[in-house]
């Protein structure tokens, strides 16, 4: 895999460097958000590991201007940890949030489940339909009666877990777990924001969306 590692201290990109060309990765540089968008727009990358706070462009901007050019996956490294950073940060679309100081095996491992899932959502070319629902997993489109749904970043990994998923209960624990990431801090009140969001833009195809009370969620045909 091509990795991107931004980040203005040369001390952890260093580290970061070392761990990645251990697995037997290319590893790549950026130390500032505008290197990295440069960089993004001339190169392919399997995966972009993003500081946040960095002189010129924060992390947050860089991943804006990227996701304009590329669908690459995304790990913010941050050493701040508020709920309201990783909120934000999950609302961009990216895909796993790691707050410093982090042990670089972990970030390994992070590293390759993304890739992991990036490939899976790659691969998943069917188009879906029920009823006056049609849901194209590979262009991550929704349509309702033939009009493009306008959903954030996370409402669509929502909507297709759940119909990857479909028949199956999933408690809010367990959506946080694979929607959000393991090192998620929200609560349940997250999911259920997010599923009225997502009920509201699937206007009557929101009976499929089926609640389970007590427990948490199921995509029911």
């Amino acid at each position: 895999m091509k990795i991107l590692i931004v980040d203005d201290e040369e001390m952890i990109r260093g580290v970061l460097r070392e761990y990645v060309e251990f697995e037997g990765n290319e590893a790549f540089e950026a130390e500032n958000g505008m290197e990295a968008v440069k960089l993004c727009r001339e190169n392919d990358y399997d995966l972009v590991l993003m500081d946040i706070m960095m002189p010129h462009l924060d992390g947050f901007s860089a991943v804006k201007e990227i996701r304009k050019a590329k669908d690459v996956p995304v790990i913010m490294l941050s050493a701040r940890g508020e709920e309201y950073d990783k909120l934000f940060a999950f609302e961009l679309g990216v895909d796993d949030y790691v707050t410093k100081p982090f042990s670089p095996k972990e970030v390994m491992a992070r590293i390759n489940a993304v890739t992991k899932r990036h490939a899976q959502k790659r691969s998943g070319n069917e188009i879906l339909k029920f009823e006056g629902l049609e849901i194209d997993m590979a262009g991550r489109n929704v349509y309702v009666d033939g009009d493009k749904a306008e959903l954030t970043p996370k409402e669509y990994e929502l909507l297709f877990y759940l119909v990857r998923n479909r028949g199956i209960a999933l408690t809010r624990e367990k959506l946080l777990l694979d929607v959000w990431g393991f090192d998620f801090y929200g609560d349940d009140r997250t999911v259920d924001t997010h599923i009225k969001m997502l009920r509201g833009n699937l206007k009557e195809y929101r009976k499929f969306i089926v609640t389970l009370r007590g427990l948490g969620y199921k995509f029911e045909e």
